[in-house]
């Protein structure tokens, strides 16, 4: 009786704790985007670290000769991002005073990645071997920036130190050993992060989507985009269950549904 009442009381603790943690860090925009999230970290550690990883990286790149190397290649790729950076306010004002920066990698890998804070990265590879238009670029990028606008990687870290906390507790009041608490942990890795992941990817297709019809760039080219990654991407992928990110004939059918209601953005840029 007494540990159900210890159990009862640390699940309570656990619950107040991540409720606390909860809010939704942009605002819905013409798609609608207003999922809660367990926000248990700062902005100001995680844009910290990024800023911290970001100049490692460009650091390490340049010494070894494949930062920027492209400058036309480079040009393009800036040259989307300065026209998606003012509708940034659409989803959340207060981004406009991150300390914003582009690169580009020399590399064959097919990747791009928006840092939290502004830190964007392209790799050649993704353009030169999918041979992308600016609008596929844009697409790229309109997707990238909405995972640093929406915090995605602020709420993974804030699900991971709440999973790993209820584990702990979980583990210590059932009397579990070590090996169950690491099962455990093993088993919300495989399946339940990998869910956030996925909601973190659809997220930043709908927002990015939206991001680049203000900025005068058509979303249609989204369709075009995950057409290449098909084929680009045939044989070798895990299960959908198991997959960080969507099946790209999914996010090719959402982006579907959803141009009817970005077009009418993007006509009104185009004018």
């Amino acid at each position: 009786m007494q540990s159900s009442s210890l159990l009862s009381g640390l699940a309570a603790c656990l619950i107040a704790f991540m409720f606390a943690g909860c809010a939704t860090s942009t605002a819905p925009g013409a798609i609608g985007t207003d999922r809660r999230q367990l926000l248990l970290v700062s902005s100001e550690q995680m844009n910290q670290m990024a800023e911290q990883a970001y100049s490692d990286m460009k650091a390490g790149a340049s010494n070894e000769g494949i930062l920027n190397r492209d400058s036309a290649l480079l040009n393009r790729v800036r040259a989307a991002g300065t026209r998606i950076y003012p509708h940034i306010a659409v989803f959340r004002p207060d981004a406009l005073e991150w300390n914003w920066e582009l690169n580009v990698l020399q590399s064959d890998e097919l990747n791009a990645f928006c840092m939290p804070g502004g830190k964007i990265m392209f790799y050649s590879g993704l353009i030169q071997q999918l041979d992308l238009s600016d609008a596929e670029i844009a697409i790229v990028m309109g997707h990238e920036i909405a995972h640093a606008l929406r915090e995605h990687s602020r709420e993974q870290m804030s699900n991971a130190l709440a999973a790993q906390a209820a584990i702990g507790v979980g583990a210590a009041v059932l009397g579990l050993g070590q090996g169950a608490a690491d099962l455990a942990g093993t088993g919300y890795q495989a399946l339940i992060a990998t869910r956030f992941s996925r909601i973190d990817e659809t997220e930043a297709d709908r927002m990015g989507l939206e991001l680049v019809a203000r900025a005068g760039y058509d979303p249609r080219a989204g369709i075009t985009l995950w057409q290449k990654m098909i084929n680009a991407n045939q044989g070798g992928r895990p299960p959908a269950l198991l997959s960080s990110h969507p099946a790209e004939a999914d996010r090719v059918r959402q982006i579907e549904r959803l141009l009817p209601r970005v077009m009418p953005l993007y006509t009104a840029a185009d004018k």
